[in-house]
């Protein structure tokens, strides 16, 4: 790769709080010398136009492609992924026969409206076809304090958010925190791989 190596924070979001989510992911991976973020988001499968300027640039299979180590963020969609996350994860089965992305370093994030709406379940099925690509998923280890404080969302597969039904809930300190230590930690595998 002849590029500065990124990480790729990928996510979707309809409400904005798995946005919001996915910009201190980012802030955790610029913590680390050596890598920058790069976020994109996927189209919802309604509306592939980006009218806005100041929009996220959308995903491309050559920034999946590309990248040092991958962050995934979706809501939860009953105790899954949402689809546009799904649909762009299915359209990788070129790199998957390539081998494109084995031994990357990814982690996962998730926002639900219900405090037990399925975070743990969802972040699972987003690690499944990262396995299937043979990258090395990363977790948040009970030495990032926050993980024993929160009382909204945080948790070892990865980090998430409790954002109430009417969606009006802000990531508080301690699920904040949790998304920066998870964008470090990705960043920091992918700085090992770097050096090999």
């Amino acid at each position: 790769m002849t590029h500065q190596p990124y990480i790729l924070v990928l996510y979707y979001s309809r409400g904005g709080a798995t946005a919001q989510m996915a910009r201190h992911v980012a802030r955790g991976v610029e913590c680390v010398d050596g890598l920058e973020a790069r976020l994109r988001t996927v189209p919802s499968l309604s509306d592939v136009s980006q009218e806005a300027e100041d929009a996220p640039l959308f995903a491309t299979q050559e920034d999946l492609r590309d990248c040092s180590g991958l962050v995934l963020g979706s809501p939860t969609r009953f105790g899954n992924m949402a689809a546009p996350m799904k649909q762009f994860l299915d359209e990788s089965s070129a790199l998957w026969l390539q081998g494109a992305l084995i031994d990357r370093p990814a982690g996962v994030f998730t926002s639900t409206s219900s405090l037990h709406g399925g975070q743990e379940s969802t972040l699972l099925s987003m690690m499944l076809p990262l396995i299937h690509h043979g990258m090395v998923m990363v977790g948040v280890p009970y030495s990032v304090r926050e993980l024993r404080a929160t009382e909204g969302g945080g948790t070892p597969y990865g980090a998430s958010h409790w954002a109430t039904e009417s969606g009006d809930r802000q990531l508080d300190s301690n699920e904040s925190a949790i998304c920066r230590a998870l964008g470090k930690r990705v960043a920091e595998w992918a700085c090992r791989g770097l050096a090999r």
